[in-house]
């Protein structure tokens, strides 16, 4: 495609209907087999950084109640009580991402820590991440049932209950595949040889004439065989895993790499499977709430007694916190309802000042990290020595998770244990959590999590668990809490706000000379440029947020992504150069050259144009050890300026492939997903108060919206492994913000791009 030079360029007339309803999945050689063009990746010194917009783990847990010994024997029962208070500094050692050399203890180093193969020869395999839609449960799956050789419908997954599972810090930061899946095959791998051991010592022979196939050991002749329950005889597989355990290589794959059936998948289907939100116990009490009206409001006066006079309800007040718990729903609601506070406000910004503000009111003491900057060469030299240089400013809004599944937890205290049932990506961070909050030991504490609806990054914290548990103590019974729509609107943490203000530099040959990039409050993931840069500094500057703001899928990725790529289209238009070609005269990185031309190849972008009305735009980017690169075509109304996506292109390269159908379904549901943000995902708020706080109000992708998708998966089986459930999403909005662009000739700088239409 050539590059479109039309920045008054008025919107046509002619429309298309949607090319293609399909979704199709093209697998194509693995980049090491494509006539490299660019200096291998391996070459270019690795930049990486921390990921300081995590700060819903900075702030600890949203209450502290203290958990006397009066109030400890009327929730344990009597006996000894042992109450230890736990700093947050201790937490967030536990919580920080890094590994905690003292929570991986030797236990985990044993077979038997991580899978039990039983009598009957059942396989269970023990993990503290869990499944929050991404398929984890089947990809670890397949991973065990590779390496030891058995169906994988022999396997149980046990996940995400901290009695049960070795000590992880959480189902985050696209970890899974590269952390979790080595170690299980290192297990498996570890217990297949010693499975082969014992049919050796039973049988007096050398194990070079013994085959382990389908949960059995037999000898070559196939006179004697023995299951893998009859070896171990259901005991723990005491051993300890060797650290040079041979794996089999990607090549020689046969369980994994293949698209196996989702684990489980009927009950997901059918409504058989229990979410938080549906678990249930005897004698269980509902439990709500009472919010402030607004951020900073704080409570000034409270009348209880019209809810203390309802039948079975009983009203907690401890501190800021109030809630009842009652025999249903409908009379807790009541219940809160019958409450009467008065609260004091505080002035907050809004929606209107937020990006001046954010400029205004950085802060070293703000988000994980802190203020970070890295500088290579010298920025003014370069920007001096350009020939053509660019400076822009882009935002982006807060947006909101909208799981499909609100924050919900059952909790019950029982026999000296507190048991929480819960929807969380970090099990033991919330059980860290609690201990915390009520002043308890750790193994005093129990999570469980039950497949949540969705998470996103938004379900780090335990706010529902907290809130159960502390009506559960005061009730006596166990108590199930779900937030409402609105609440998880309100009260949530967002996808951070910011501003990103870039200042470049290219040659008479459109090669990059300088490039400044200042990220204010959204975040340091995925800040540093892929591309050749000899002159560059690159900041980022934490800012006190007005909103509650934390992990979003691919952190501050999808702000650094849309407003690199979209500085980088800029650049080229300036250099009267194509988009794709402008790229590739600034890029050294093999493997984001190579999904570059995939992408670019199977959307047809050198052979053809967009038809009037339309406009083509790409993108790429890395984060979490993904390439990705996206093609896009949209369509404007040239009436009212809506923009439609006509249709996607992605290509997407994580290494091997594990599971080809369902890497596929992580990349469509991150352009579905990335559709929002792109185009109309924004919180309003002012004076503390969000504005649209439903569906209703607040503007997600609808199935109207969503385009033909085309998934191109390079599968570079010579590379180990990488998480695909974060880099598939950044690429979409900076691409239909080029398209928009090359369509219409109007340059759209801040997300969400289009809410109401553009104006052109």
């Amino acid at each position: 495609m050539k590059m479109a030079e039309k920045d008054n360029h008025p919107i046509t007339t002619r429309m298309t209907e949607h090319a293609s309803e399909r979704r199709t999945t093209t697998e194509i050689a693995p980049a090491a087999e494509i006539e490299p063009k660019t200096t291998p990746a391996a070459e270019i010194e690795p930049k990486t950084t921390t990921a300081p917009e995590r700060y819903e783990l900075d702030d600890g847990p949203a209450y502290r109640f203290s958990m006397n010994r009066r109030r400890f024997m009327k929730v344990f029962g009597g006996g000894i009580a042992v109450v230890c208070a736990t700093g947050g500094a201790a937490v967030l050692a536990r919580s920080d991402g890094l590994l905690d050399a003292a929570a991986e203890s030797a236990a985990t180093d044993e077979i038997g820590a991580w899978l039990h193969i039983g009598e009957d020869g059942a396989v269970t395999v023990y993990t503290g991440k869990v499944e929050v839609g991404q398929n984890i449960r089947t990809s670890l799956a397949q991973a065990v049932a590779e390496e030891l050789r058995v169906p994988i419908d022999s396997i149980e997954m046990v996940m995400g209950d901290t009695d049960l599972t070795p000590y992880d810090r959480g189902t985050f930061g696209s970890r899974t595949t590269p952390e979790m899946s080595p170690q299980l095959r290192k297990a498996a791998a570890a217990a297949r040889e010693m499975l082969l051991d014992l049919a050796a010592d039973e049988w007096e022979t050398e194990r070079a004439g013994l085959v382990l196939a389908d949960g059995e050991v037999s000898d070559r002749s196939g006179a004697r065989t023995l299951t893998f329950g009859e070896l171990t005889r259901g005991q723990k597989l005491v051993q300890t895993i060797p650290a040079d355990v041979p794996l089999t290589p990607a090549g020689a794959w046969k369980v994994a790499g293949t698209s196996a059936s989702k684990v489980h998948g009927r009950a997901f289907v059918t409504g058989e499977h229990q979410y938080a939100s549906d678990l249930a116990l005897p004698d269980m009490l509902i439990g709500k709430v009472l919010r402030p009206p607004a951020y900073g409001a704080t409570l000034r006066s409270l009348d209880t007694t019209a809810a203390e006079a309802m039948p079975g309800v009983v009203v907690v007040q401890d501190g800021e916190f109030v809630g009842v718990a009652a025999p249903d729903a409908p009379t807790a609601a009541r219940a809160i309802e019958a409450i009467r506070a008065q609260w004091r406000t505080t002035p907050q910004p809004s929606h209107d000042e937020l990006y001046d503000y954010l400029k205004a009111n950085t802060s070293d003491e703000q988000g994980w990290g802190g203020r970070s900057a890295d500088a290579e060469g010298d920025i003014d030299q370069g920007l001096a020595a350009a020939q053509t240089t660019l400076a822009e400013r882009y935002t982006v809004a807060y947006i909101a998770h909208a799981p499909m599944e609100p924050r919900a937890a059952l909790v019950e205290w029982k026999d000296g244990k507190l048991t929480a049932w819960t929807g969380t990506q970090r099990p033991f961070g919330v059980r860290e959590e609690l201990a915390e909050t009520f002043s308890i030991p750790e193994d005093q504490v129990r999570v469980i999590m039950p497949d949540t609806g969705s998470a996103y990054g938004g379900k780090h914290t335990g706010e529902a668990a907290i809130e159960a548990a502390r009506l559960a103590s005061a009730a006596r019974k166990p108590v199930k809490l779900v937030w409402t729509r609105e609440e998880e609107f309100k009260w949530a943490y967002f996808r951070p706000a910011g501003v990103i203000e870039i200042n470049s530099g290219i040659d008479a040959e459109g090669k990059i000379t300088g490039w400044a990039f200042d990220n204010y409050n959204s975040g340091g993931s995925g800040i540093h440029t892929p591309y050749d840069v000899p002159n560059q500094r690159i900041a980022f500057h934490p800012a006190a947020s007005p909103l509650r703001q934390g992990s979003y899928r691919a952190l501050a990725s999808t702000a650094n992504h849309f407003a690199r790529e979209t500085h980088m289209d800029e650049l080229a238009h300036a250099a009267s150069m194509d988009p794709l070609a402008f790229r590739l005269t600034n890029l050294r990185d093999d493997r984001m050259h190579a999904v570059l031309e995939a992408a670019a190849s199977a959307f047809g972008w050198d052979e053809t144009e967009p038809e009037s009305g339309h406009g083509f735009g790409i993108a790429a980017g890395t984060e979490k050890g993904g390439y990705v690169a996206t093609c896009a075509e949209v369509a404007v109304d040239p009436g009212n300026g809506i923009v439609r996506v006509i249709r996607v292109v992605e290509a997407f390269e994580c290494g091997a492939i594990i599971n080809p159908n369902h890497l596929k379904s992580q990349v469509e549901g991150s352009v579905v997903q990335g559709l929002g943000g792109a185009l109309f995902e924004t919180i309003e708020f002012a004076d503390g108060e969000i504005s649209n706080p439903s569906f209703a109000q607040y503007r997600v992708p609808r199935f109207s919206d969503t385009p033909s998708i085309e998934v191109v998966l390079v599968n570079r089986k010579d590379l180990p492994s990488a998480g695909a459930g974060e880099a598939p999403i950044i690429g979409i909005a900076p691409a239909i913000g080029n398209a928009i662009f090359d369509a219409t000739g109007v340059r759209l700088r801040s997300l969400p791009m289009a809410p109401n239409g553009i104006q052109t």
